[in-house]
């Protein structure tokens, strides 16, 4: 679990996000600013975070999304398996890459679709992650290195 950055609105997070803005060519500026409208739009809650030198949000201390600005694009991480179901064959257009989601400059921001799968990310989130043995042992049985006191 990525924890947020500073996710509290501090005027630090915040000039971090109006520098990165304002490092962006104006159409992807205007684009990334839409993306994140809607972001906040479908998860009120969310604070704004600064991680991995890209804008995000978080959710009780966890990172919910980051929202990226390209020259020809923006991009929207992670998609994950709830916010694939959630938004099912209409995110063909829009895959690139496992777990990323972009949407080009010069078309229409699928504004329904990002509300939805940020919502899925969102109930995603607020359900309790299960810890089974199998992820917390090795095909022998034996817990990982690190927790055996090897590093």
């Amino acid at each position: 679990m990525v924890r947020a950055r500073k996710p509290d609105g501090s005027r630090e997070v915040a000039a971090q996000i109006r520098a990165y803005h304002a490092s962006l060519p104006p159409a992807a500026r205007r684009v990334l600013k839409a993306l994140q409208a809607e972001v906040r739009a479908a998860a009120p809650g969310a604070r704004p975070a600064y991680s991995y030198r890209v804008p995000a949000y978080a959710m009780d201390g966890r990172m919910l999304v980051w929202c990226a600005g390209w020259k020809e694009h923006v991009a929207l991480y992670p998609v994950t398996t709830a916010m694939q179901r959630a938004g099912g064959a209409a995110l063909i257009p829009y895959r690139h890459a496992k777990g990323t989601l972009r949407f080009a400059l010069d078309a229409p921001l699928p504004r329904a679709l990002i509300r939805r799968i940020v919502k899925a990310r969102l109930a995603e989130m607020a359900r309790p992650q299960e810890t089974t043995r199998s992820s917390t042992l090795n095909a022998h049985g034996q817990p990982p290195a690190r927790q055996r006191g090897r590093v």
